[in-house]
């Protein structure tokens, strides 16, 4: 059985920004620079073909965590909070940071996280409140992004053939499910070599999906694209056989 975390320095800031629909894009920067916030607002209106990078997400959507070093003790210590909206997928986000924490809620900001405010911007924005099965890291080594240049068709139609869009089918947000998630990040980040997004679905809340896919046992990974749609069920653990399910292995 496969153990190992992904490799992340010991001292780094880490900032996760959800969308109201539920894609996520995260970045992990071991130098601690400010406003990160902005270049996933970039990053977002670049992806998804917004109007404007949406500012107004932040502090709503977004959770921070922070491994810094006690100057008077000289142990590593870790602050980790999250918003309201988003505090309810911290097994993800423990999954995507590496950790085992209880995550705690960060105060409501008045005037700036209404909903009836938050809802004004649907119209302009209905690309965020749509769940588009993104999971993006944004790499701190490539953060300026070029959100005045907008993709073209032929380079979206390139992003859309070299990334994958995985399912992970479980049941059960337990402690078991996080490692699960956590191994399977490892695993990926270490052996894929190719971007991917992957949505974690809980079969006992959302049993239509399960019967959709055709998933009847957790956990099950389903390679929705590219086709053809593979799935490994139970041995997810098992790197030749999941990067045989991929497709992959002729292309690490």
């Amino acid at each position: 059985m496969i153990t190992d975390k992904l490799s992340k320095p010991q001292l780094f800031k880490g900032i996760a920004l959800f969308t109201p629909g539920g894609d996520l894009i995260y970045c992990i920067d071991p130098n601690k620079q400010g406003r990160w916030h902005l270049h996933l607002c970039a990053a977002l209106q670049e992806i998804l073909d917004l109007p404007e990078p949406p500012h107004f997400l932040v502090p709503c959507y977004t959770a921070t965590i922070d491994h810094w070093l006690d100057p008077h003790t000289h142990h590593v210590r870790t602050f980790a909070e999250a918003y309201p909206s988003v505090i309810r997928h911290q097994a993800l986000l423990n999954a995507i940071f590496c950790t085992d924490l209880v995550w705690q809620t960060a105060p409501w900001q008045e005037g700036l996280c209404d909903h009836m405010v938050l809802a004004t911007y649907r119209s302009t924005f209905p690309q965020l409140w749509e769940d588009h099965d993104l999971i993006v890291n944004l790499d701190s080594s490539q953060a300026q992004v070029q959100s005045d240049i907008p993709m073209n068709l032929t380079q979206k139609l390139q992003l859309q053939a070299e990334c994958y869009v995985l399912r992970l089918f479980v049941a059960g947000h337990s402690l078991n499910t996080q490692r699960i998630l956590q191994n399977l990040h490892a695993l990926l980040e270490r052996s894929l070599g190719y971007p991917y997004t992957m949505k974690v679905i809980d079969v006992l809340t959302n049993p239509e999906q399960a019967e959709i896919d055709q998933v009847s046992a957790t956990p099950t990974l389903v390679k929705v694209w590219p086709q053809p749609i593979r799935r490994i069920v139970g041995d997810i653990d098992n790197v030749d056989k999941l990067l045989q399910m991929l497709g992959a292995t002729d292309k690490i």
